[in-house]
């Protein structure tokens, strides 16, 4: 009996026991899970970021260019290699490039608190110089030394990570690398895909800056800024005395900011919008120390007016973008940083002058000149472009655009270029090229640009493009001169002075997203 009352109380004893267990086993209330909702406060696209309440929208694009007659993508032929008109001109340069853009919102009681950031990942095809060695077409790495005689590194290609755009807003205030408030909404492109129309003020890519709008109702808004002249708005300050044609340029350290304001009226008709900026021009020594003195300091500047006409009676969405500038110590407020990459128009052509081996052509504009002992001689331009961009339907639309700008010097700045007699003799330019064939010289040029894009969208956000631009270069100077480009292949030979015209065709797919 015993026994079987010991087993019974064992049994009874396993049971409790089992039973805990399987009680301490029960699951415990799962938390909640956090999907993402649709935050539908700032447009579409934006989801709130799972246990906070700011707001995300990622976007980008995806764009294949072919660019004919040029070494660069698409800013144009007038300058380097894809000026030379020869071996080293590209036939073609073909790019692929994925952009993303990362744009948060977050309301608090002060207003929204928006962050934008956008980078671009580009692969670009090659140029090649005089000398390029054998197995120089190997892939080496971005951030390598180039290959001898590769002008841009990266082997058989280019690759690069930008940072177009990186910057805070909030309470009206820009603080980071955004667009300029000196230009005008459609920046470098009142109709067109091409980059590198004069006539106004570009950075695409953006510019550092801090800057307060202030709203005033009915569209009216006004922008203060203070931004960063470094990275695209120093044309030159040019040292004649440390040789060359037009001088060498010779930047001391940046201390002050550019200074732009922006009144713009934007209404359902378009808008109006006028612009204005000064640009300090600080050099450093007339020669190699500081013993040798400087020129003062000399505030440039530069004023726009930008008018957009939308919806015009030629068709639904059919819209004109004007705008025009005048600079004087200023010149990237008009000849903008992508309208000539190398800094200066140098295009050589052919010539029917028995006794030349070609032509060339020279359109430089920097912001000022000035010689030993002397001071800043600032220089003036004055520039527009526009555009008509009609929709024949909601999938095909052709523009019509176009672009001119006029480079000024004044009679200093001429005779130190030209010397006293404006004949040559005794300037920079007849010093350089030490020829005696030189009838007039004249540093003042105008340039010229025209062209027609249409465009196909087959699907939403899916974009054909083709983009056509002749450049003209109608320059001053004439005769002959003595010179050589040997980084693009142009021997020492006798070259006649005349206009140049260039053609560029840009072919370009791209799928936003």
């Amino acid at each position: 009996m015993r026994i079987i009352e010991s087993l019974l109380l064992g049994s009874s004893t396993a049971l409790v026991a089992v039973g805990g267990a399987q009680a301490a086993d029960l699951p415990v209330k799962a938390k909640a899970v956090e999907y993402v909702k649709v935050c539908s406060l700032y447009g579409p696209g934006f989801y709130y970021i799972p246990g906070t309440d700011t707001c995300i929208k990622l976007g980008g694009y995806l764009r294949v260019d072919v660019v004919a007659n040029t070494n660069s993508d698409d800013s144009g032929n007038t300058s380097g290699a894809a000026g030379a008109n020869n071996r080293f001109t590209n036939g073609y340069t073909w790019r692929s490039r994925e952009a993303l853009s990362i744009d948060t919102r977050t309301a608090t009681e002060y207003g929204v608190v928006r962050t934008y950031f956008y980078t671009p990942f580009s692969w670009t095809t090659d140029s090649y110089g005089p000398g390029a060695a054998a197995g120089s077409t190997i892939y080496s790495p971005i951030g390598t030394s180039p290959a001898p005689g590769n002008a841009t590194g990266g082997g058989i290609g280019g690759g690069n990570i930008g940072v177009n755009y990186a910057f805070i807003q909030f309470a009206g205030f820009t603080v980071g690398k955004a667009i300029s408030q000196f230009s005008s909404p459609w920046n470098n492109y009142p109709g067109n895909n091409f980059d590198g129309l004069v006539g106004g003020g570009g950075t695409t890519t953006g510019v550092n800056q801090f800057t307060y709008t202030a709203q005033f109702g009915n569209g009216v808004s006004l922008s203060l800024s203070a931004q960063d002249q470094t990275a695209y708005y120093q044309a030159g300050v040019n040292n004649i005395s440390a040789g060359g044609a037009w001088g060498t340029s010779d930047y001391a350290g940046s201390i002050a900011p550019d200074l732009v304001a922006m009144l713009r009226v934007d209404q359902a008709w378009g808008l109006l919008q006028a612009s204005f900026a000064a640009h300090d021009n600080h050099t450093a020594y007339y020669g190699a120390t500081e013993s040798t003195g400087h020129p003062d300091d000399k505030w440039g500047w530069a004023g726009q007016l930008a008018l957009s006409i939308k919806d015009i009676p030629t068709g639904p969405g059919d819209t004109i973008n004007l705008q025009g500038v005048y600079t004087n110590g200023a010149t990237r407020y008009n000849i903008q940083d992508l309208a000539v990459p190398a800094g200066a128009n140098t295009i050589f052509g052919g010539t029917s002058l028995v006794s030349a081996y070609q032509s060339v052509g020279f359109g430089i504009a920097p912001d000022s000149v000035f010689g030993a002992g002397g001071q800043q001689q600032l220089i003036s331009t004055w520039g527009f472009n526009g555009a008509y961009v009609h929709n024949w339907n909601p999938n095909w639309n052709t523009s019509i655009y176009g672009a001119y700008a006029g480079i000024m010097y004044n009679s200093t700045a001429k005779s130190l270029i030209c010397g006293p007699a404006g004949n040559g003799v005794g300037g920079s330019f007849r010093l350089t090229f030490g020829s005696a064939g030189l009838t007039t010289c004249n540093p003042d040029y105008n340039i010229a640009q025209i062209g027609t894009q249409t465009q196909w969208t087959p699907v939403k956000n899916l974009t054909f493009s083709a983009d056509l631009t002749y450049t003209r270069l109608d320059q001053n100077m004439a005769g002959t001169i003595t010179a050589s480009g040997a980084s693009v292949g142009k021997p020492v030979a006798m070259y006649q002075l005349r206009d140049q015209r260039t053609l560029v065709l840009l072919l370009r797919a791209q799928r936003n997203w």
